[in-house]
């Protein structure tokens, strides 16, 4: 049957057993099959919690702020979507439960629903049902992923998936289909792989109207034949529509895994599509570089939320990226910058490593430990990256230290600092509200010619993504630059600082923008690439 162009179709992305199971590099890994196959793909991520974004959530518990092209504040699996997929997503790529709620909320206020009891069905599930169709049909694309966050058996989870089992019901049978994500733990003592969780979750989904289509079982090694057939048995599927996502060296291998099992011929086929073999060429040579990286860097991740790896996974991410084209496998030790303020002495722990990252954040906590961590790569010579706060602390540290300012600040942190050399940008004074009202989203960068940054870009415009409050006051703008600090790099209007660099220093950058939302496999981000070079001990002023 051929393809009718201009309909898109839907691939629902479910998950059970436990979160963080894989459910986004799976939905990743489908997109990256369709796109083998020639086929044009763009993804949506779901998320149950209340929150309107994920802006005002403490990466601790929910992991790092992915921001969107369009200044969109979102999860991190809308990271995973473009680095695999090599495409820009929008705020319309990422909804919540707050979102929906805010939307029925102001359709009932305005009288949208005169004369109706206003209820989860219908109500809520059209809006749902609205804003996933509203995303796909602005994507253009043939195919569109919809990820479920969360667990199946989560309350909050429930409208969404009622939502999009109605969504089953009125798109024709081969335009909708479900994957469920479960995991299939190895238990230490037999070393046998357990299918009931998994069985108990897909029973779950059922009970709630929705058979899966395909069951994608997680495991840390591809499963063993018995249990994919007891998978396929309890699952009510066929044998051939159970896949392994298993462990894998490298994460770009994943989709190529799953392909190679079977699941992009797999739906394909369900979905009708055209019988197109998969061109992975380009793909392998992305692979191939990471994998025939051989030398190790050590990173030192000097921050506050190190707890969580899932706090920076776009700058991991980024550091891989340029790691590979360099020939490098970046080893990232994560730091937190409390214990260097508890202990003055520890910052010379930063002599083993390669480079120093120092990493977004917010508030006063961990941030005179950073300031010492910028001051060792300073003085030592250490190749080092400052990326958002940490771009804003290297100017406290230069300030207190190089000016002589001693009581030099951010004001984020000391409102009465009597040297402010970081300030509130002056259109942030007067909000009251929190929420999305941050410099989001992609900005033109006007770069300073014959500076390191233009080296590395080779270009005196570029864009990059922002998400910050504060910025390098422009009372200091002449004192700074008196005392040997290049600013390199200014908003298109000139009216802020956005990168700075120290001539005569290995490589010392700090940059006000987050270069690593736009970095890609096979593409990495120009400052990542130099600052990794450095580490590597390469010249910086031509990056591969």
């Amino acid at each position: 049957m051929m393809r009718v162009l201009g309909l898109v179709k839907f691939v629902f992305i479910t998950g059970g057993v436990l979160s963080s199971v894989g459910k986004g590099i799976t939905t990743s890994s489908i997109g990256k099959m369709l796109q083998a196959r020639g086929y044009t793909v763009s993804a949506m991520k779901i998320d149950p919690y209340v929150n309107v974004d994920a802006g005002t959530m403490n990466p601790f518990m929910h992991g790092e702020v992915f921001v969107t092209e369009d200044g969109g504040e979102t999860d991190l699996d809308l990271g995973h979507y473009e680095r695999f997929l090599d495409i820009n997503l929008s705020k319309l790529s990422n909804i919540t439960t707050g979102k929906v709620y805010a939307s029925v909320i102001a359709k009932e206020r305005s009288g949208g629903y005169l004369g109706q009891c206003v209820q989860i069905i219908p109500h809520v599930t059209d809006e749902i049902k609205r804003l996933i169709r509203s995303a796909a049909k602005s994507s253009g694309a043939d195919v569109f992923l919809v990820e479920i966050g969360g667990t199946i058996g989560d309350i909050e989870g429930l409208p969404f998936l009622e939502a999009v089992r109605q969504m089953r019901l009125e798109e024709e049978a081969h335009d909708a289909l479900f994957v469920h994500v479960a995991l299939v733990p190895i238990l230490s003592p037999t070393n046998e792989q357990k299918s009931k969780p998994c069985q108990h979750s897909v029973q779950e989904m059922r009970r709630i109207g929705i058979q899966p289509d395909i069951i994608v079982a997680r495991c840390r090694v591809p499963l063993e034949s018995d249990v994919r057939r007891k998978i396929a048995l309890f699952g009510s599927v066929p044998v051939e529509a159970v896949f392994s996502s298993y462990d894998a060296e490298c994460l770009y291998q994943i989709p190529m895994n799953l392909d190679g099992q079977g699941m992009g011929d797999y739906i394909s086929k369900r979905l009708m599509l055209n019988g197109r073999a998969p061109d992975w060429g380009p793909w392998v040579s992305v692979v191939e570089e990471f994998m025939n990286a051989s030398r190790s860097l050590r990173i030192a991740m000097c921050g506050k939320y190190t707890k969580l790896s899932d706090s920076y996974v776009s700058i991991t991410e980024a550091l891989k990226h340029a790691g590979a084209r360099v020939g490098c496998r970046i080893s990232t030790e994560w730091i937190e910058t409390t214990r260097f303020e508890e202990d003055p002495s520890k910052v010379d722990q930063l002599a083993e490593y390669d480079g120093v990252m120092v990493l977004p954040g917010f508030g006063s906590r961990g941030t005179e430990g950073k300031i010492r961590a910028v001051h060792y790569a300073r003085v030592n010579g250490k190749p080092i990256l400052g990326v958002c706060y940490g771009f804003q602390l290297a100017v406290v540290e230069f300030a207190r230290n190089v000016l002589g300012l001693v009581d030099a600040n951010t004001t984020e942190v000391d409102p009465k600092t009597p040297h402010p050399v970081i300030d509130l940008l002056p259109e942030q004074r007067q909000l009251e509200s929190l929420g999305g009202t941050m410099r989001l989203g992609a900005y033109r960068i006007i770069v300073e010619p014959g500076t390191m940054v233009h080296r590395l870009y080779n270009s005196e415009v570029v864009v990059e993504r922002h998400r910050h409050r504060y910025e390098v006051n422009p009372k200091y703008w002449d004192l700074l630059r008196d005392h040997g600090m290049v600013l390199s790099g200014w908003s298109d209007d000139r009216k802020r600082v956005e990168f700075i660099e120290l001539p005569g220093h290995p490589f010392f950058l700090g940059t006000q923008s987050h270069p690593e939302f736009r970095s890609r496999p096979g593409h990495p981000s120009k400052p990542y690439l130099g600052f990794v070079s450095a580490a590597a001990g390469s010249p910086v002023q031509n990056p591969v």
